[in-house]
């Protein structure tokens, strides 16, 4: 059986996460804006930071699994 855990985690997490897309933290006009569709440079790195460390506790920490069949 396939672990399905880790490539589902990151899916959501990355389409929830992207900058601009739902909210980008900081912004390019205040510190938070929601469906702005801009970036920034801060904004992906804190985006990225966060993806990383909300995939790492979900996956390694908890040890969450998904099992398909």
């Amino acid at each position: 059986m396939a672990d399905w855990a880790p490539v589902v985690i990151g899916v959501v997490l990355f389409v929830l996460l992207s900058p601009g897309l739902l909210f980008s933290f900081p912004g390019n006009n205040k510190q938070l804006e929601f469906g702005s569709m801009k970036t920034n440079g801060k904004a992906i790195a804190i985006h990225t930071l966060l993806f990383f460390s909300i995939y790492a506790v979900l996956i390694i920490a908890v040890h969450l699994h998904i099992y398909a069949g």
